[in-house]
């Protein structure tokens, strides 16, 4: 019985200690400044993702991927990142338009204008 006990208090301090370390607050609060290796090393599933058509490719694979001299690190576009809004569509709204109006209302070479100016 006290082996148990001793077991399941284990348990708790590791998990304890594993949350503490994932605090995902914390994590994103300089997400303007980090490296695509950073961002990848836990949203790295983004590359490998696909379109419901495969001819296409998702747009993070489109620019990370980008032959074109645009912006191909995540901070480019995500430069900042408030997770306590806890939802996908709310992280994606964190990506300010005027970003990438930059690239895509003609002010690139080469990048589709996807917006009207």
């Amino acid at each position: 019985m006290k082996k148990m006990f001793v077991c399941c208090l284990a348990l708790l301090f590791a998990s304890t200690v594993t949350a503490a370390e994932k605090n995902l607050v914390e994590l994103h609060k300089n997400a303007g400044k980090m490296s695509n290796k950073e961002c990848l090393a836990c949203h790295g599933k983004i590359i490998k993702d696909v379109t419901l058509n495969k001819k296409f490719k998702t747009y993070h694979r489109v620019h990370l991927e980008s032959k074109l001299d645009t912006p191909k690190n995540c901070a480019d576009c995500h430069q900042s990142i408030d997770v306590r809004n806890g939802s996908a569509a709310a992280l994606r709204k964190q990506v300010d338009p005027q970003i990438c109006a930059g690239c895509h209302s003609g002010g690139m070479k080469g990048a589709k204008v996807l917006y009207a100016q």
